[in-house]
């Protein structure tokens, strides 16, 4: 567990240069896919187009499937499109898994599937995505495979917004597990002097507003420099 926690580390502070170089992380006000309304914007989409990094981010996955799951625990990969269907393939190649996804719209045609590749009955299906907020998406992808007989217990994402998501998925009765969150996302951004007072509050804001703060993130909120 100790070297997962360093690699982890590592994956953060890494994802985090990656996200202000690009952009990929702005702030301002923008409309999420859930529809609520955000400070800030994550794409995490961009990470893909830089292999080293990308590189990092799988083995991340691969290291809390491992450490927080347990392969043996795992029958299958689904990835929730669109952007964690990328992180889901690359996932599920290395561990020789099979992988599964859900159609956004049932086929009108041929065998009208609901969910694409092979999943037996019984199944237990950890769930990827890149990162979650509500937890509207994954909660979609949960019924889809429980309702074709799939079990669900443990989805694995790379950022938690920290916005009920984790709550949502609770009453669920899946566990979420993130290689991350934006509270420790932007203190180490923050730290690496990536980020300004502002924008460091703006996240905090954004969180506090979602009223989502996990047992996970208590305390760690950092006060802006004097």
């Amino acid at each position: 567990m100790k070297k997962w926690e360093e690699e982890r580390e590592q994956v953060v502070r890494d994802l985090g240069r990656i996200l202000v170089q690009t952009r990929a992380i702005q702030f301002g006000t923008f409309t999420l896919s859930s529809g609520k309304m955000s400070s800030y914007y994550v794409d995490l989409r961009i990470v893909p187009s830089y292999p080293d990094v990308f590189a990092k981010a799988v083995t991340a996955y691969i290291d809390a499937l491992k450490n927080l799951i347990g392969l043996e625990n795992v029958d299958a990969v689904a990835g929730v499109p669109t952007s964690g269907l990328t992180y889901a393939t690359a996932v599920a190649y290395s561990l020789r898994k099979p992988l599964i996804y859900v159609r956004d719209e049932v086929k009108e045609y041929g065998t009208a599937k609901k969910i694409e590749g092979v999943m037996k009955p019984g199944a237990r299906v950890v769930i990827l995505d890149d990162l979650i907020t509500t937890g509207n998406s994954l909660i979609k992808t949960i019924d889809t495979i429980r309702s074709e007989g799939g079990e669900v217990d443990n989805a694995v994402v790379l950022i938690d917004r920290l916005e009920g998501g984790r709550e949502r998925l609770a009453e669920k009765k899946v566990k979420l597990n993130p290689v991350t969150d934006m509270l420790e996302l932007t203190n180490r951004l923050y730290d690496m002097d990536l980020i300004d007072d502002d924008e460091n509050a703006a996240v905090k804001s954004q969180i506090q507003q979602g009223a989502a703060r996990t047992p996970s993130s208590t305390g760690r909120f950092s006060s802006p420099r004097r």
